[in-house]
């Protein structure tokens, strides 16, 4: 994906774990689960709004020509 090896994600890893310390990475970690659920549920009700929107203002839109 971005041409990351094992050494790098490893370095990576470590560098979390020093700024972040041990006790807090499950809380990091199910805090990041929660965000990127909250995106996916997002993105997916985002979907049906547009449409939803779309036949709104059409009706508004032949309620105003009538």
């Amino acid at each position: 994906m971005f041409g990351l090896g094992a050494p790098e994600l490893i370095i990576i890893l470590i560098i979390i774990l020093v700024i972040f310390g041990g006790s807090q990475l499950p809380k990091l970690a199910r805090s990041l689960g929660t965000s990127a659920k909250e995106l996916r549920k997002g993105l997916k009700d985002g979907d049906g709004d547009d449409k939803k929107d779309d036949k709104k203002t059409t009706s508004k839109k032949d309620d105003k020509k009538s």
